[in-house]
C-alpha cells in the first residue's frame, strides 16, 4: 500500500540490550501501532547512552524509511534515564502538547505520571516520539495518541489540505 505509514520502534534499555530482561514494551509498541494502521518495518535495541540512542534514531531519519519512530525508556528519573537528553537535541521542532497529554491521561492512571519525562517532536518529516518504559505506559500512552498520530502524520508527509472544503 503506497499510503502505508511505516514506525521504527526503538527500546531504550540496559536490560534489554544485555540480554537480561525481555522487550516487552516493544512488543506493546508494535502491537498498538499495528492496531492504530502503522506498519512496524523495524525494532532496535540500544542502551541508555545518549549517544547510542542519537546514533539509531539518526540513522533511521536519515535513511528516511519511516514516519514515526517510538522510543521507549529512558524517560524516568534514574541516574541512566537519558532519553530526552538525547532526543531534544536533534528535534526540528518539539511538540509540547504530546508530552502533555501523554501526562495528563497517564494521571487517569497514576500519580506517578508526573514523573514521566516524555517527550515528541519532529526530525524533517520523521514523528519521534519519547515513551515510559513501562508496557502498561506504552499501551495507555499510544491509546492516547491514537486518535491524533494519523493526521500528524500526514501533515508531516505535506498532507495540509483540510477535509470539507478547509484551506491548503
Amino acid at each position: 500500500m503506497a499510503n502505508e505509514k511505516r514506525a521504527a520502534i526503538v527500546t531504550i534499555s540496559d536490560g534489554v540490550f544485555a540480554g537480561s530482561r525481555e522487550d516487552l514494551s516493544g512488543a506493546v509498541a508494535a502491537s498498538e501501532l499495528e492496531r492504530i494502521g502503522l506498519k512496524v518495518s523495524t525494532r532496535s535495541v540500544v542502551p541508555d547512552d545518549v549517544d547510542r540512542i542519537v546514533t539509531e534514531v539518526r540513522s533511521f531519519t536519515q535513511a528516511e524509511e519511516v514516519d514515526l519512530i517510538v522510543c521507549t525508556g529512558g524517560t524516568g528519573l534514574g541516574p541512566r534515564d537519558v532519553t530526552p537528553e538525547a532526543i531534544r537535541p536533534i528535534l526540528d521542532r518539539e511538540l509540547p502538547g504530546y508530552g502533555e497529554l501523554l501526562r495528563a491521561d497517564g494521571l487517569r492512571h497514576t500519580p506517578m505520571a508526573v514523573l514521566s519525562r516524555s517527550l515528541a517532536g519532529t526530525v524533517g518529516r520523521v514523528l519521534v516520539l519519547c515513551l515510559p518504559g513501562s508496557p502498561k505506559a506504552v499501551r495507555e500512552g499510544l491509546g492516547a495518541l491514537a486518535a491524533t498520530l494519523p493526521h500528524a502524520l500526514d501533515l508531516l508527509s505535506g498532507k495540509t489540505r483540510h477535509a470539507e472544503g478547509g484551506n491548503p
